[in-house]
């Protein structure tokens, strides 16, 4: 199997949550090509089989290029099986997983696209990126004054398992 990984990431975190896929996709025998969003312009699809399409959200919306990639690549990837992964923190707590199912049907309802698959996956704290004041943005607005260790310089909500499972079943 061919698979083509669309991606966006902010702080890195969706970036490492790629370079997971990937290995698992290998790991199974098949072929993954891996594509910034920002550099998305050129991808062909001649031959792929599936694509993992995942972008970071920040203040509700994922990013700009990765939405536009998503409209501009509408009628290429709806001949191709589909996984959408939204990495947020709101899908780190289960009373923020409707928020986070609402940022990717804001994200449908601007593009166009319909996945054939969903996951919403939590992302990371970055500890050592943040100024004081986002710092605090984060805690009290995003994590809603929830406990974490703020003393880790990232700490992750993402689950691997639930991770390395979801795309496993979207490759057999």
């Amino acid at each position: 199997m061919k698979v083509h990984c669309i991606y966006a990431t902010v702080e890195g975190q969706t970036g490492k949550i790629v370079n997971f896929i990937a290995d698992r996709v290998r790991a199974r025998g098949d072929e993954i090509a891996l594509f910034d969003a920002d550099e998305a312009d050129t991808i062909a699809f001649d031959g792929v089989d599936a694509a993992i399409l995942a972008a970071s959200v920040h203040q509700r919306r994922h990013p700009r290029t990765f939405e536009a990639f998503l409209s501009a690549a509408g009628k290429e990837l709806a001949g191709l099986d589909t996984m959408l992964i939204s990495v947020s923190l709101s899908a780190a707590f289960p009373e923020g997983l409707e928020e986070a199912g609402e940022y990717v049907t804001e994200m449908k309802m601007r593009t166009g696209f319909e996945p054939d698959r969903e996951l919403l996956v939590p992302g990371a704290v970055r500890n050592n990126h943040y100024d004081y004041f986002a710092m605090q943005v984060i805690r009290h607005v995003v994590l809603r004054d929830r406990p974490y260790d703020a003393g880790v310089a990232d700490y992750e909500f993402t689950d691997w398992d639930v991770l390395a499972a979801a795309v496993d079943s979207f490759l057999s």
